[in-house]
């Protein structure tokens, strides 16, 4: 007869709990080694329980959710796979084990998005763009869910469904869709104080940019990295694109919406299948603690940014994608990104967003692909081993043997299979004084209440041209508008940033400029970074596209030229006809073409070339699309060269040579060095012009 078990014969916790030990480890649904699944996650020993904990979280809903629609927000999106590669170890700062060799790679798969618009929606609004990256690792998925601007609208998770339904078309209308020009956006800005920062950047060309290969990505809030040791250390994440950040002009983005909805899904494609994968250096900004005590803001503010001047981008790996989905719906519609999804080494703050992001992402997934078993849907699955005892639920894959559905068991007595086990060596939450809360309050901390300062900065960072950018996107987003109180409103937090960008909104609007709102917290002058300008940074010619513009009698060796010119920058070429068939070179040769005229504006490409004889001009200036493919060349400040046979097509589009024409075939290396640059000086003669 067997012996029965007393208490002391149990392995027990300090509440004498019983604490099992053993193999295979116990995890998460993502992989993510679990070290107690007897308690739950306290302020203290006897305080109350807290929302961070991913894994009561995922247990209890699981449970709930045991007997699929669009995304509210990032609706629109695209994605492909790839891996990254660590290439400078940091175990000094975390255990994780993607972080530990140079030279070690896991798989990931990273979505890219527009924030208001529906799935149907355009993919070059004015608007913030998500960039998600899941990392693969042999310790589970780790998610980076963060946008191409390091900072949001808002600090609490509290007001973001107040944010989206702003921000969302208009409730009574249902419009305007993927756009925040409008009333009750603004509205909402102008009672928020603490949005005017983010303002500052969804305003400026960030929120235009060229490409989704041409932005930076950023983590937003402040997380921690903590090591073998227990020691934890605050830090940014930073995503720094090879091909350096570009943008359109706003003119651009609004015809390119009309010419290609799919603009940058197509350009995303189109680079991978071509080979030039797109690639990003991932880079951390360590933060000291003490330092950032002693700072005009709080570092868990996620309205605010840390410079880079005062705390360098420390680049610790590399992310290369290189294959596309095979299948859109299978990958990137039903892929379901968690902040919760970290690994042990890495580890929240007590950042107000990011606490409510830790409940609100895990919730609207279960919501959105319809069952709590989502993470067995192979875009999400880890690609460790998974174990748990969580069972049954809609399009449940897995098939489970045994009685072991829990946990104490004993059934390894009786010869069954006991399941998994907690494990020493899981993911634990760092304890520190951070951690040790003595009360429960709603409260915001004044250390908050500073929303100007880092706007400031922003817009003093910016050149002229960046700022009259800014200034141009206010006057247009405020001018939709209809509520005159709410425009006013903007005026007078603008001026807490700065009295000539607030003049000058307020004259393109034709309003007084009114008082400034009182700030919470005067703002203090931050000095200008230039890490936070576009156009401070020259940008490579790789990756851009050329497009040359072609007729009957067209020069073939001015063609070959350029070509060659563009390609040994490592830029694309696309030759633009009359019609697809081609035309009749001067030496009797066809030239097929890539695009006809009508079908590929001048605003598809970084560049242009009008390669032409005299009488090819003149039929071209006859054709709208031709004249406009120059007119708008010149209007958007782009490099343009041209034969001299292009003089008619020229002056038809009413453009003037400057600085940025070049003679062909001679100026050939010379526009191919100007496909990322643009002639800013030509935007106030434009408007004199045109």
């Amino acid at each position: 007869m067997a012996k029965t078990p007393t208490k002391t014969d149990l392995p027990q916790g300090t509440g004498g709990e019983t604490q099992q030990r053993g193999e295979p480890a116990l995890t998460t649904n993502h992989g993510v080694p679990i070290s107690d699944n007897q308690n739950s996650l306290k302020s203290g020993e006897r305080g109350p329980t807290l929302l961070e904990d991913f894994v009561l979280r995922e247990k209890i809903f699981h449970f709930d959710h045991e007997r699929i629609p669009e995304r509210i927000v990032h609706a629109r999106g695209t994605g492909a796979h790839g891996y990254f590669e660590c290439t400078d170890p940091i175990p000094e700062l975390t255990s994780a084990s993607l972080f530990q060799e140079k030279g070690a790679t896991v798989p990931v798969f990273t979505r890219f998005s527009t924030v208001a618009g529906s799935k149907g929606s355009k993919d070059t609004p004015r608007d913030v763009r998500g960039f998600a990256v899941k990392f693969y690792t042999d310790e589970g998925n780790w998610d980076l869910v963060g946008n191409n601007i390091p900072v949001f609208f808002i600090q609490d998770a509290m007001k973001f469904p107040d944010l989206v339904h702003a921000v969302k078309p208009e409730a009574d209308r249902g419009f305007p869709q993927a756009a925040s020009a409008h009333d009750t956006f603004w509205d909402f800005v102008s009672l928020m104080p603490e949005s005017m920062h983010m303002i500052m950047w969804a305003m400026s060309d960030r929120g235009i940019p060229r490409s989704l290969r041409m932005m930076e990505g950023f983590g937003v809030h402040t997380f921690r990295l903590v090591n073998a040791d227990g020691k934890s250390t605050m830090v940014k994440f930073h995503w720094k694109p090879k091909l350096g950040v570009q943008s359109t002009t706003w003119d651009e983005a609004v015809k390119i919406s009309g010419v290609d909805p799919d603009y940058h899904r197509r350009d995303l494609f189109d680079s991978i299948q071509a080979g030039d994968y797109p690639e990003w250096e991932l880079g951390i900004q360590v933060i000291d603690e003490d330092w950032a005590d002693k700072q005009p803001y709080d570092v868990l503010d996620a309205t605010k940014l840390v410079p880079e001047e005062d705390v360098p981008v420390r680049i610790i790996g590399r992310m290369v994608l290189d294959r596309y989905p095979d299948n859109f719906f299978a990958e990137t519609e039903q892929a379901a990104f968690l902040p919760t999804n970290v690994v042990p080494g890495i580890d929240f703050t007590n950042d107000p967003l990011l606490q409510g992001r830790l409940f609100s992402y895990l919730d609207t997934q279960k919501s959105r692909l319809g069952t709590t078993n989502f993470h067995q849907i192979p875009i999400n699955a880890p690609k460790c081993p998974m174990h748990n005892f969580q069972r049954d639920g809609l399009m449940q894959t897995h098939v489970p043997k045994g009685r072991a559905n829990y946990e104490p068991n004993s059934l390894d007595e009786a010869g069954e299979d006991p399941g998994p086990r907690a494990s020493g060596s899981g993911f634990k939450t760092v304890q520190d004084a951070e951690n040790s809360g003595s009360g429960k309050r709603r409260v915001r901390a004044e250390t908050f209440a500073d929303h100007f300062s880092q706007a400031r900065q922003f817009y003093h960072s910016q050149t002229e041209v960046e700022q009259t950018h800014i200034v141009a996107a206010i006057v247009f987003e405020l001018s939709k508008v209809q509520l005159n109180h709410v425009r006013v409103r903007v005026l007078s937090q603008l001026r807490n940033i700065d009295e000539t960008l607030a003049q000058r909104v307020a004259d393109g609007l034709g309003l007084d400029l009114p008082d400034a709102a009182a700030p919470a917290k005067d703002p203090v002058e931050m000095k200008p970074s230039d890490a936070l300008s576009i156009l401070k940074h020259e940008a490579p010619n790789a990756g851009r596209m050329l497009g040359i513009l072609v007729a009957d009698g067209t020069d073939g060796s001015v063609v070959t030229a350029l070509r060659k010119a563009a390609e040994a920058q490592g830029a694309m070429v696309k030759i633009v006809g009359p019609k697809v068939g081609g035309v009749k070179l001067a030496d009797g040769d066809t030239l097929p073409a890539d695009e006809k005229v009508d079908g590929a504006p001048s605003v598809l490409f970084d560049a242009v070339a009008l390669v032409l004889s005299e009488d090819g001009a003149k039929q071209m200036a006859g054709e709208k699309a031709a004249v406009d493919f120059v007119s708008d060349a010149f209007a958007h400040c782009k490099a343009i060269g041209h034969t001299d046979g292009a003089a008619p097509l020229i002056k038809q589009a009413g453009a003037k040579p400057d600085s940025f024409f070049f003679e062909l075939p001679s100026g050939a290396d010379a526009l191919a060095g100007k496909l990322s640059a643009r002639n800013w000086e030509r935007e106030d003669k434009v408007k004199l012009a045109l």
